[in-house]
C-alpha cells in the first residue's frame, strides 16, 4: 500500500513541474481543458482506420501527410492482438515504432486500445482468448454463442486489465520527454448486438438478482440531475430503492440496456482503473450513439448512451470521458447532451470534410470541447480508388479550419475558461442566432449582400474587451444591439482581417466599405474562412 502511494505521489500531475507533469485534465474557470506542459492543447485531431496503424510499414509515408493537413493529434488504433499475441508475452515494437514515427512529425497521439470489444464485437482479441469459449465465454442469443465476448467473465476482465496496464506501464517508461500520448481510449462502441441483452446462465442469474446497492445509491444522490429518461423509467416503476431489475426499471428493452450498460461500465472502467494504476494518463469510452426510437440490440445494448450515462459514472471512476462518436444528424443536440458538468466534451469520431470543417467550430466554440478528431483521416493516402476530388476538397476544408482554429488557440483557451467565446452553425432551416455578451446582443445570421444569399456558414464570436470583439469563420454577418434600451446604439467602428504568427495579430486589410455592407454588418464571406477583428463605437 506504500509504495502504492508513493507511486501515485511521483505520478500526480500536480505536483511535478510544468515540462515534467504528464498530459491531464484541468478545470480552469468554466471549462475543463487538456494540458500539456503546463498548458491548454486543443486537439485537432484525425482517427485512422481501423487497420492502418498495425503496420509500421504502412504508416511510414502516412505521418508527413497527417502533419500536412494541419492536425496536431492522431487517433491511433492499438489491438490487443499484437500487444500480447501469446498469453504473458508482451511485444510493445509497434507502440514503440509508432511513437517514434509520430515524433518525427511532432505530432500527438492518443490510442485506441481494441481489445475485448469494437463496434459491439469481438475481432481483436489475441486468439488464445477467442478459442477458449470456456474460459472466455460469449454473449448468449436463442441459445448460441455469438462472436461477442461476454461481460460475466471475471478472467476475461483480468486478462484485459493484465494487457492494458502493461501497456501504461510501457508508454511510462518510454514516453518521458515528448509526452507524446496524451489520452487513452478503452476498448470501442461496447454493447450487444442482436439482442437487447446477454442471455448466458450467467447473465440471466445476474438479471434475475438485485439491481446493485452501489448504482442504487448513485441514483438516489442524483436524482435531481439525472437523465430525464432514466429518471422517467425508475420513477413511473414507483422509484423503488431496491429490487430486481424489473422491479426497478420494469420489464423492457430499455431495462435490458440499462442492465448491460451497468455490466460494461463496470468492466471498462475496472480496465481503465488499471491502467491509471501503472500511468494516469486521461481516458475515456466511446458510444455508437443510435436515435430515440431504436430499441437495444440495433445499436450496441449497454454502452455509454446519453440515456445511461448516469450509470456509466455510478460504476466506477477509471474513466474520465464518455463521448460520442458523431456521424448522427442534430450535431449540436447531441454535444449538449455529452457536454455536463461532470464529463467534458470530446468528439473522438466524427464526419470530416467540409461538414466537419463547419462541426468543429461549434464543438469548441459553444460546447468547449476538448477537440475534435474526424475518422479514415488516411483515406486516400495510399492511391485507394476514394483519392478524388471530394475527398480533396474535403481535406482543403478541414485543413482551413484547424489552422485557423489553431492560429487562435491561446486566446480560445482562455475565452473558453471566461465564457467568453460562442460557435455556431447556421443553414437555411436554421439561419440566426443570438448570443449575450456582457450586456451586448450579439446576433448572427447567414450573409447576404447584393442579392447573394449564403446557404450555410459556421465560426465563432469571442470578446476580448468591451467594444472589441475577435471572429473566425465564413458565410454569416453579426451586428450588435445593446440589451438596455436607454444605452447608446453600437455601431462598428473598424473591421480588420488577419492571422496570428506566434501569438501576435499581423493585420492584413481595412474591411470596410462593401465588405462590411457599409458599416451595416460585420460580414465573413461565404468563399473563404477568414480571421477577423471588429472595434465598435457608441452614439446616440
Amino acid at each position: 500500500m506504500r509504495r502504492f502511494l508513493v507511486c501515485a505521489l511521483l505520478l500526480s500531475p500536480a505536483i511535478l513541474p510544468a515540462q515534467q507533469a504528464i498530459p491531464h485534465l484541468e478545470q480552469r474557470g468554466q471549462a475543463t481543458q487538456m494540458i500539456v506542459d503546463g498548458k491548454p492543447f486543443l486537439m485537432l485531431s484525425g482517427e485512422l482506420h481501423n487497420s492502418s496503424s498495425s503496420s509500421l510499414a504502412y504508416m511510414e509515408p502516412e505521418w508527413k501527410q497527417l502533419a500536412g493537413m494541419g492536425l496536431n493529434t492522431v487517433v491511433t488504433p492499438l489491438s490487443w492482438e499484437l500487444i500480447e499475441p501469446t498469453e504473458g508475452k508482451f511485444d510493445f515494437s509497434l507502440v514503440d515504432g509508432l511513437l517514434a514515427q509520430a515524433r518525427e512529425q511532432h505530432l500527438k497521439i492518443v490510442f485506441l486500445w481494441l481489445a475485448a470489444w469494437k463496434n459491439g464485437m469481438s475481432g481483436y482479441p489475441p486468439v488464445w482468448v477467442k478459442e477458449n469459449l470456456q474460459r472466455f465465454p460469449r454473449v448468449m442469443e436463442h441459445g448460441q454463442p455469438q462472436p461477442i465476448l461476454s461481460t460475466f467473465s471475471p478472467a476475461l476482465l483480468e486478462a484485459d486489465s493484465r494487457a492494458f496496464k502493461a501497456l501504461l506501464e510501457h508508454i511510462r517508461s518510454v514516453d518521458t520527454q515528448d509526452r507524446t500520448v496524451l489520452m487513452m481510449q478503452v476498448e470501442n462502441e461496447v454493447g450487444v448486438l442482436g439482442a437487447s441483452r446477454d442471455h448466458s446462465a450467467a447473465a440471466d442469474a445476474a438479471f434475475a438478482g438485485p439491481v446493485p446497492a452501489e448504482l442504487m445509491r448513485s441514483l438516489e444522490q442524483h436524482h435531481a440531475t439525472l437523465n430525464e429518461e432514466l429518471r422517467t423509467l425508475w420513477e413511473k416503476n414507483g422509484a423503488k430503492t431496491h429490487g430486481t431489475w424489473t422491479e426497478v426499471f420494469g420489464d423492457s428493452a430499455r431495462t435490458d440496456a440499462i442492465f448491460m450498460a451497468w455490466h460494461y461500465a463496470k468492466y471498462v472502467q475496472a480496465v481503465a482503473a488499471a491502467g491509471k494504476s501503472a500511468y494516469p494518463l486521461p481516458m475515456y469510452a466511446n458510444a455508437w450513439l443510435a436515435g430515440e426510437d431504436t430499441p437495444p440490440g440495433d445499436y450496441p445494448s449497454g454502452g455509454p448512451q446519453p440515456r445511461v450515462l448516469d450509470v456509466w459514472k455510478a460504476a466506477g471512476n477509471g474513466l474520465d470521458i464518455l463521448a460520442p462518436d458523431l456521424y448522427a444528424a442534430g450535431f449540436e443536440d447531441w454535444c449538449r447532451r455529452y457536454h455536463r458538468p461532470d464529463n467534458p466534451l470530446w468528439i473522438p469520431e466524427t464526419n470530416g470534410g467540409s461538414v466537419g470543417a463547419a462541426n468543429v467550430f461549434y464543438a469548441v466554440g459553444e460546447q468547449a470541447a476538448l477537440g475534435f478528431s474526424p475518422f479514415g483521416i488516411d483515406a486516400g493516402m495510399h492511391g485507394e480508388a476514394d483519392a478524388g476530388n471530394t475527398l480533396a476538397n474535403g481535406r482543403a476544408d478541414l485543413h482551413a479550419s484547424y489552422t485557423a482554429l489553431a492560429e487562435l488557440e491561446p486566446l480560445l483557451a482562455a475565452a473558453q475558461g471566461a465564457g467568453n467565446v460562442h460557435g455556431f452553425l447556421l443553414s437555411q432551416s436554421h439561419p440566426t442566432v443570438d448570443f449575450v455578451m456582457h450586456g451586448v446582443t450579439v446576433h448572427v445570421t447567414l450573409d447576404e449582400i447584393f442579392g447573394q444569399h449564403a446557404m450555410s456558414g459556421f465560426g465563432l464570436i469571442m470578446e476580448e474587451s468591451p467594444n472589441h470583439y475577435l471572429g473566425a469563420g465564413k458565410g454569416f454577418r453579426v451586428s450588435f444591439t445593446p440589451r438596455d434600451d436607454k444605452a447608446p446604439q453600437l455601431g462598428i467602428a473598424s473591421i480588420d482581417e488577419g492571422r496570428f504568427e506566434n501569438g501576435s495579430w499581423v493585420p492584413g486589410r481595412r474591411l470596410n466599405g462593401d465588405e462590411n455592407d457599409q458599416g451595416n454588418g460585420w460580414r465573413f464571406d461565404s468563399r473563404e474562412l477568414r480571421i477577423e477583428r471588429a472595434v465598435l463605437y457608441s452614439f446616440q
